[in-house]
């Protein structure tokens, strides 16, 4: 229990239902519209994708870092309602070793929608040939009781794009 408890508003088990934010300023799209079927198919998680206008990625939601890619081509996140998080950016960016990336936060890290947790020089993946969708998938989808997904089209970083709600 931390002293920020009652920011959270009742208390008790917290709340199940947290808002996600566009991670970056972009086109937000169905995860079943990103051109890669391990994500469009759900075989990883739902979840959406973002085609970035920029390269600065912010964390959708409030929670924790609990994995950074050596890579850097990808973020691990917990959100406070116990959803996990996965921010992969672009498609077969792995083979990238790094180079284009910049994560910005480390393991055990506290995010909010107002943490830069990477960025990603955008002319580079498109010299390398890679697609540049940022893609936010729910990985313990054991845990996830509804996602909502109520904005796609182009959003402004921060803007609310939906909800994930975990079950308690």
């Amino acid at each position: 229990m931390g002293m920020f408890d009652f920011l959270k508003g009742k208390s008790g088990d917290g709340d199940s239902a947290q808002t996600l934010m566009s991670p970056v300023n972009g086109k937000v799209i169905a995860i079943e519209d990103v051109q890669d079927p391990v994500f469009s198919q759900k075989m990883m998680g739902d979840g959406f994708g973002i085609v970035p206008s920029d390269g600065d990625i912010y964390s959708p939601g409030n929670g924790k870092v609990v994995s950074v890619f050596p890579t850097q081509h990808a973020v691990g996140l917990l959100l406070d309602n116990g959803v996990e998080v996965l921010i992969h950016i672009g498609i077969d960016t792995v083979e990238l070793e790094g180079a284009p990336f910049d994560t910005l936060v480390k393991e055990g890290d506290k995010v909010t929608p107002e943490t830069k947790v990477s960025t990603v020089n955008l002319e580079e993946l498109a010299s390398a040939g890679k697609e540049n969708t940022v893609i936010i998938v729910f990985s313990n989808m054991d845990q996830v009781d509804k996602f909502d997904l109520s904005t796609t089209g182009e959003t402004a970083r921060g803007t609310e794009i939906g909800t994930i709600s975990s079950k308690k």
